[in-house]
């Protein structure tokens, strides 16, 4: 049984799925002016080991993770750039898709993008307004009206009259009420925009992802989920939206992932204390930045340091030196362990990765035991365990010599490297032992590390 801390009634519940044995799960993409940060990976990485957990337990899952191609933030980085928005979102997309194949995220089964749903958009507004829910105002734009909804505030656990309260809006605004959000934008003189029975405009924000959802997912579906910001009001305005439209829930389970903070303050690139995830993976191997990202509970808040992200690749390390030099057996002759039904536990409930990074690490524990034991088929089971359970997370996929020998930024070739264990060994043949001396030294200082076993000598980038 597995059971999922819903956001929306601030426990964990029994997963059932509406329709037994698939998973319908929508989550909030990125908004694409800008490459993406570690926070975003936080979210990706997360949501990747839902549906990798959800699959590994035999349902069916539809993933659907949107992109916000048109928004101000897009219009206002293409301009500073001098460039048409369209051909931002084309870079942005595409980094963004290197960056989590990098990371080993999956590509959800579909991504749709707000653009390519103007007339969902449209039709879904259109319903508002018939059912007394949203309003044309003078200026142009459309408003919902949060105050027909009287369940506002039930995601959040927000206060209407509170959220009035504190409100500050100019008197000559257009919406009824301070907390009415815009659903459609009118254009100004040159702006990008579509054709509505409103005027020339484009869409707010929240009803994006609300057309996009019901239209990929139905009017009702399993598991929506996102970063911790968008929580209020991005996901409550969407409740409100959907369920004014639809005239039924609009989900069952809601997931927010935890923020990356930096200095106790959320990374973010409003706060200009964000790293790209490029930037980062120019120092640290894609693997590490993962594991870093699934050691901890998706939805803690994790601590950025240089320290973290080293001590994440020494720990990870750990577990492809348990799997170095041996080939693991075949995963589909290797029965279900008690590790695989420990792991099973710990992923069961909400799933929490740092549990099931625990079990990893007992699994290498045991090869390297066995091993010493002498025990060399049932260290290739355990092998085949370590690398099974681990594909559910989405590491230890990697031959460990490709993990060890990664080319971070060394000034050593993989070839360089070679000749010069080789000139080490034949200096040791010849008893020069300064020589060898001298050039495993060189090599350590140049962050390469050596490994001597009667096999011969293997080495790794530090």
């Amino acid at each position: 049984m597995i059971r999922i801390y819903n956001t929306l009634t601030q426990k964990k519940e029994e997963f059932r799925p509406i329709e037994p044995g698939k998973v319908r799960m929508y989550v909030c993409g990125m908004t694409v002016y800008d490459y993406c940060h570690l926070g975003h990976a936080r979210v990706l990485v997360a949501f990747d080991v839902v549906t990798r957990y959800l699959r590994h337990r035999g349902y069916d899952v539809e993933y659907v993770r949107n992109i916000t191609d048109i928004d101000d933030k897009i219009l206002r980085r293409a301009d500073e750039n001098g460039e048409v928005y369209t051909s931002l979102t084309e870079r942005m997309i595409q980094a963004m898709h290197e960056d989590e194949a990098r990371l080993g995220v999956l590509s959800p089964d579909e991504e749709p993008r707000a653009t390519a749903y103007i007339d969902d958009i449209i039709a879904m507004i259109q319903r508002l307004i018939s059912g007394g829910h949203a309003y044309a105002a003078d200026n142009g734009d459309v408003y919902f009206s949060v105050e027909s909804f009287p369940e506002y505030g039930k995601l959040s656990k927000k206060k209407l009259d509170d959220l009035i309260a504190g409100a500050r809006v100019d008197v000559q605004e257009a919406k009824r009420s301070p907390a009415d959000f815009a659903l459609w934008k009118a254009a100004g003189p040159g702006e990008v925009s579509w054709p509505s029975p409103w005027g020339d405009g484009r869409p707010g924000w929240h009803i994006e992802c609300s057309a996009m959802s019901t239209r990929c997912l139905g009017d009702t579906f399993d598991i929506h989920g996102g970063g911790p910001d968008l929580l209020f009001p991005h996901h409550e305005n969407e409740i409100a939206q959907s369920e004014c439209a639809t005239g039924h829930p609009f989900v069952h389970t809601w997931m927010h992932a935890g923020a990356i903070r930096v200095n106790k303050e959320k990374m973010s690139k409003s706060l200009g204390n964000f790293f790209t995830i490029r930037e980062i993976l120019e120092t640290y191997p894609a693997e590490v930045v993962r594991y870093f990202l699934v050691s901890s509970h998706y939805r803690s808040q994790v601590d950025y340091s240089e320290e973290n992200l080293a001590e994440a690749g020494r720990t990870l390390t750990k577990l492809y030196h348990a799997l170095r030099g041996i080939v693991p057996a075949n995963s589909g002759e290797v029965p279900e362990t008690e590790h695989d039904r420990r792991f099973a536990e710990v992923m069961d409930d909400d799933f929490n990765t740092a549990g099931a990074i625990s079990v990893l690490h007992a699994v290498a524990n045991e090869i390297n035991q066995l091993r010493r034991d002498g025990e060399e088929q049932a260290a290739q089971r355990s092998a085949a365990v370590l690398v099974r359970l681990g594909s559910v997370v989405g590491l230890l996929q990697q031959d460990p010599e490709a993990f060890f020998q990664a080319d971070t930024g060394s000034d050593l070739t993989a070839e360089e490297i070679e000749g010069m264990i080789q000139a080490r060994a034949d200096a040791r043949k010849a008893r020069n032992f300064a020589e060898a001396d001298r050039i495993r030294d060189e090599l350590a200082d140049k962050g390469i590390v050596l490994d001597d076993s009667r096999e011969g000598t293997t080495w790794r980038r530090a």
